[in-house]
């Protein structure tokens, strides 16, 4: 034990003499939460840049321009009578509609001639693109409505039937799990937890590959010849120090008012699990390729596109199936899939016992593998220095 905490002292002097080591490891989560927190700390889009080209300017569009401005979520940057160079505007700055109200078009109105709204929409950023494709629906629907029971109250109807003879039925949407549509509380968990995998990945990637290139490997196997002593000494040092990293990424929950059940104890296996499978998996590309540069390259090929394969954003129905069956063995990906039902779903443990399942398996491979991998190295080791 003695000689255990004497080399674990080491461990802790090489990890903080590696300043990239340190900058991933503490500047990544804290740094990343931080910015991506600010980043969509506005919790919804507002404000997008629309013009109209209102081509009739009569009291009925007026009222319609009127409705468009007071909409929380588009802002009415021009209106205008014509589309003249609209369409080379539109790329530079950065519209994301064209309303066009066509020429004649309270006349048609007027005449039951159904006249046509035109809607261009910038779709090069498809989240803006649907955000004002749904408020300008919103807005013309609402209105639409309105000139429909005008005319029925016109033809002697009362309000109330008039409102009755247009709405054959009423819809009312419930929303649940994040009623405000608050960004924030959609994307910063999965991004957090895409970064904390990353952040093992590239610190464990790190932990043998740099005593095989330094040479003190050598020196380790003196001490022992146990691969699982070897492995317990290296992850020592990260299973102290992860815990204070999630501890900082946590309290970014309350700091932008995530709204999400975390601080219970399905979430605490969760997240011990999550931290063991990605220290099995960086570990073993540790030791299984001895170059620092190299593990932790491959290891980038795997956590680059995690997020983006666990489904938490884009539903997996729409990935292809082989995609996300190689997706199930990245532990973020069960993590990500364990955390909605958990923080949101108010799921209890059994509510998640299949990506528990998943990841205790990426565990115990991995660390079988691991200890298996290193003993061989070790005993080829020893070897080389007794015919030495």
């Amino acid at each position: 034990m003695k000689t255990f905490i004497n080399l674990l002292k080491i461990e802790f002097k090489r990890i903080f003499s590696n300043g990239v080591l340190l900058a991933i490891f503490f500047g990544a989560p804290i740094g990343y939460g931080i910015l991506f927190g600010y980043v969509y700390q506005q919790a919804k889009v507002v404000d997008l840049p629309v013009v109209i080209i209102d081509q009739d300017q009569s009291p009925t569009t007026d009222k319609i321009i009127d409705a468009f401005e007071d909409n929380e979520v588009l802002l009415v940057v021009d209106v205008r009578s014509s589309d003249v160079n609209i369409i080379n505007e539109m790329p530079v700055e950065q519209y994301a509609a064209v309303i066009t109200l066509p020429s004649d078009f309270e006349k048609n109105i007027l005449q039951k001639n159904h006249p046509e709204v035109r809607i261009d929409l910038n779709m090069a950023n498809i989240l803006n693109a649907n955000t004002a494709s749904k408020n300008i629906s919103s807005v013309l629907m609402t209105l639409n409505a309105g000139i429909e029971i005008e005319g029925l109250k016109k033809q002697g109807l009362h309000p109330t039937q008039a409102k009755a003879a247009y709405e054959s039925f009423k819809i009312n949407f419930n929303k649940l799990y994040n009623s405000t549509g608050n960004y924030v509380t959609f994307m910063l968990p999965g991004l957090l937890a895409a970064i904390m995998q990353q952040v093992i990945f590239l610190a464990m990637a790190l932990v043998f590959s740099r005593d095989f290139e330094d040479g003190y490997f050598i020196t380790l196997t003196k001490k022992s010849k146990s691969s699982f002593y070897h492995v317990m000494l290296k992850a020592t040092p990260f299973l102290i120090m992860l815990p204070i990293m999630w501890l900082f990424v946590s309290l970014l929950f309350p700091y932008f008012n995530i709204t999400a059940a975390i601080f219970n104890i399905p979430m605490l296996i969760l997240t011990l699990l999550l931290t063991l499978a990605s220290m099995g998996i960086g570990m073993l590309f540790s030791i299984a390729i001895p170059s620092q540069l190299k593990a932790t390259e491959l290891l980038m090929v795997i956590s680059t596109p995690a997020f983006i394969l666990s489904g938490f954003t884009w539903p997996t129905i729409a990935i292809p199936d082989f995609i996300t069956s190689i997706a199930q063995f990245i532990p973020v990906t069960q993590f990500l899939s364990g955390f909605r039902t958990i923080a949101f779903y108010d799921g209890d443990v059994s509510a998640i016992a299949s990506e528990i399942k998943m990841l205790i398996l990426i565990i115990i491979v991995t660390f079988i593998a691991m200890i298996a991998l290193l003993q061989f190295k070790i005993n080829t080791s020893v070897k080389k220095q007794n015919m030495a």
